[in-house]
């Protein structure tokens, strides 16, 4: 692999640990419905402000989440949607994965 191609891969390497953490699934997810401050994701996740922070910190760093700062309160909103089209694929995975193992149990 010559170091262009090793970049790139990095790169989407890089993407897909960023939301490979359910809580950062779960902010992306809330996210798809549009923007959300820091409060209102600290109450549906359920941790501290700091635990959220550092998750958003890291889908920021990502490309995955902006922020929009409006006073003393900052939004969050995604900044590349077709993410999602990826948590398609996923739940199509998933899916395919329990028709097998339903199959073989039959």
């Amino acid at each position: 692999m010559d170091l262009k191609t090793q970049t790139r891969y990095n790169a989407r390497a890089e993407i897909v640990k960023a939301i490979a953490h359910p809580t950062r699934l779960f902010i992306v997810d809330e996210l798809a419905g549009g923007e959300k401050c820091v409060c209102e994701l600290t109450k549906m996740i359920g941790a501290d402000i700091s635990t959220v922070s550092k998750h958003l910190s890291i889908l920021k760093n990502a490309g995955i989440v902006q922020i929009d700062k409006r006073g003393t309160q900052v939004f969050y909103q995604l900044k590349c949607p077709c993410i999602l089209r990826f948590f398609d694929c996923v739940e199509s995975v998933l899916k395919e994965t329990a028709r097998e193992h339903i199959a073989i149990v039959d």
